[in-house]
């Protein structure tokens, strides 16, 4: 009777010991990604820290190659507004989700805005020797920074593949034309009778699989869009599309094909197209039409 109970109980014992290891590694692996998450959360603010320093640096370098006082008087507000953020980055704490993603959003606009600034001041051409020196020391600085930024990203890109992120769709590859009334491109924006959109989204792993709305924003040479496409969330706010396409996205790099149908008089000029899906702006670009 001894060995039916001892038997049994030491069956029970051994059992139970197995499920606490088990309890205890499944613990230590919960600790490592916390502690991988933690890590790759502050390596994304690092980086976006360096890409703030980095735009500020960009607007002192482009007030140096212009004498225009309106232009220098607009980057200066424009780079306080930069390192404002910067400084409230610095303060954040990097496991802040939503401040921070506040402030990624905050650094996309800046980034376009520097764009925009650079297409102007390019386009005054008005660059000396002498400004070429200095132009040469900075962006020595901004090599230096950029390289930091490298190193940044191939540590995040380690520390992801431990840890699933999502990441939001991109578009490349962004092509715009005017079509004549036989559905070929036409040359003047007076022969115009429909618009072409072309662009790629590029395949991404991560992202889930299944159908998605694509918003095209056609925006005219005085910021004007071009209306047809209804309206779509974007940044708690709806705002006017030009077209939209139900598209299936794999995951794979898909091709998407969109067009707008001439409902206004178009003006010659800069028109600039912008790509959304799942309420982010995933691409743009600027073209030009006589």
């Amino acid at each position: 009777m001894n060995k039916k109970v001892l038997i049994p109980l030491i069956v029970v014992i051994l059992a139970l010991c197995g499920a606490a290891t088990w309890l205890f590694l499944s613990l230590q692996e919960q600790k490592q990604v916390v502690q991988d998450m933690e890590e790759l959360a502050e390596l994304d603010k690092q980086e976006m820290e360096n890409e703030y320093e980095r735009f500020t640096m960009q607007y002192s370098e482009m007030k140096t190659q212009i004498n225009n006082d309106s232009i220098i008087a607009q980057l200066t507000e424009e780079q306080m507004k930069t390192q404002k953020l910067l400084e409230e980055l610095k303060q954040v704490k990097a496991s802040d989700a939503r401040e921070i993603a506040r402030l990624k959003k905050e650094l996309a606009t800046v980034r376009e805005v520097l764009r925009d600034y650079v297409y102007q001041i390019d386009s005054l051409n008005r660059l000396n020797e002498n400004l070429k020196a200095e132009n040469s020391r900075v962006n020595a600085e901004l090599n230096e920074r950029n390289a930091q930024v490298a190193g940044l990203n191939s540590e995040k890109a380690s520390l992801s593949e431990k840890v699933a992120i999502a990441a939001q769709l991109d578009a490349t590859n962004i092509q715009m034309q005017i079509l004549g009334k036989n559905g070929k491109a036409a040359k003047k924006l007076k022969d115009c009778k429909q618009m072409r959109v072309n662009f790629t989204i590029t395949k991404n792993v991560t992202a889930a699989n299944g159908n998605r709305t694509v918003y095209v924003r056609i925006q005219n040479p005085g910021g004007n869009t071009l209306s047809g496409g209804g309206t779509f969330a974007y940044e708690n706010r709806n705002i006017e599309c030009s077209a939209k396409k139900v598209i299936e996205y794999t995951g794979e790099e898909t091709p998407v094909t969109v067009y707008w149908n001439m409902t206004q008089m178009l003006e010659a000029g800069d028109y600039r197209v912008s790509i959304f899906v799942d309420g982010n702006m995933i691409g743009t670009k600027t073209f030009s039409f006589k």
